[in-house]
């Protein structure tokens, strides 16, 4: 078994594959070793479609064997730490195991246990998540018998991926109780650790359109802590006029919780996650992907600090960015190429109708198509569900796109 690569990966998502495939397309002499435990790889972006009734759940699922590049080592292990001064990390089967180059690119750990009551009782008694392969179907499932109850949509008060999956099937499911003629005899609850349905101005504008043609109540700045799956009544936490934590219970049929999400722990743990940070994320430069103390790692994808939406259209943007300049450093060039926060929400707003927000760091609109894409179209819905998912397994993973 090999113990050293010029190039070590970490993570085989998104992040990991595309830039260990355009590496190779740009010189494929490069040793590259691509660290990830994972016997499957999933398209996520799909989930809140399979949870809205409208897409397989099987089309979004491969081997992760069938997605690493053909010229990269595929180690299927976990990293349980890492010692960057020495270039060195260590694995939970392989042992140690060293490398010229690190790319940390591991994804964002999803954590559940931050909700009393959840994990234990996802998927029963109405409690929902599109944010696993195993939960999504029950989703659709929940709201297909939900008749005219009272849902809520959660939204946790850290960064997600996908900042705006927690609304989306929030509008599918409005859209399919409508559709039943029972929305004036249903609720519809938004509760949202955030203070804004959206931060970006032009998109927040048609949100809250379609936040009034649904009639769902929106309720800001309150986070979810725990559920009572025997009273269905969920907790949340808000603050006071003098800043003191207040809890208040609202009861439900249907609950679709977007849980809290941090960098791994095994990232947090490490002396690569930024400092003083209890999200743990990777202490990476926002414009050069390159990390701000080891000079040698670079990092791509949710687990980073940089101040972008987390989304594999972000994903990329970064990982171009981050190929040409590990390139640059490894001929001891400067870094001449900057990633400029460029993210993409797909904003499913109903069956048919989608909103394509794309924006930069400053939370400024960047449009790809020559229209205003902050009006409802079902260009962009065929765009969300039949472009993009071929797009990915076709393109991105293969490094040409």
């Amino acid at each position: 078994m090999k113990n050293h690569y010029q190039i070590l990966i970490i993570g085989g998502g998104n992040a990991g594959i595309s830039v260990a495939a355009q590496l190779l397309i740009k010189n494929s002499t490069l040793e590259i070793g691509i660290i990830d435990p994972s016997e499957n790889h999933y398209y996520q972006p799909a989930w809140t479609l399979v949870g809205g009734g409208v897409f397989d759940i099987k089309k979004t699922i491969r081997k992760e064997a069938d997605c690493i590049p053909e010229r990269a080592h595929w180690i299927q292990d976990e990293v349980l730490s890492f010692s960057p001064e020495q270039n060195t990390l260590k694995c939970k089967l392989s042992g140690g195991i060293s490398y010229d180059y690190l790319v940390v690119a591991p994804g964002i750990q999803l954590d559940w246990h931050k909700i009393i009551g959840l994990k234990e009782n996802l998927g029963t008694r109405g409690i929902c998540s599109n944010y696993t392969f195993e939960s999504a179907p029950y989703t659709w499932e929940t709201l297909r018998s939900l008749g005219s109850g009272k849902a809520i949509f959660t939204n946790p008060n850290t960064p997600i991926k996908c900042g705006g999956a927690p609304q989306k099937i929030m509008y599918l499911a409005a859209d399919y109780i409508k559709k039943q003629g029972l929305l004036q005899k249903s609720e519809v609850h938004f509760y949202s650790g955030g203070g804004v349905i959206f931060g970006v101005k032009k998109y927040a504008e048609v949100l809250n359109q379609v936040i009034v043609r649904y009639g769902i109540q929106t309720h800001f700045n309150y986070n979810l802590i725990e559920i009572d799956p025997v009273s269905k009544t969920a907790v949340f936490e808000t603050k006071g006029d003098d800043n003191q934590l207040l809890r208040t219970e609202q009861q439900f049929d249907m609950i679709h919780v977007t849980p809290p999400q941090s960098a791994p722990d095994f990232i947090k743990n490490s002396p690569l996650a930024i400092k003083d940070n209890p999200l743990g994320w990777v202490d990476l430069n926002r414009d050069t992907m390159q990390h701000n103390r080891f000079l040698n790692i670079f990092g791509c994808g949710d687990a980073g600090i940089t101040p972008n939406s987390k989304t594999g259209a972000a994903i990329r943007k970064q990982a171009p960015v981050l190929v040409d300049n590990l390139l640059e450093y490894m001929k001891g060039k400067p870094l001449s190429n900057s990633y400029n926060g460029y993210s993409s929400c797909p904003l499913v707003t109903g069956y048919g109708k989608l909103v394509l927000a794309e924006f930069d760091y400053n939370n400024e609109p960047m449009e790809t198509f020559p229209f205003n894409q902050a009006k409802e179209r079902y260009s962009m819905w065929l765009l969300k569900t039949k472009v993009l998912p071929w797009l990915y397994w076709n393109k991105i993973l293969k490094g040409t796109a």
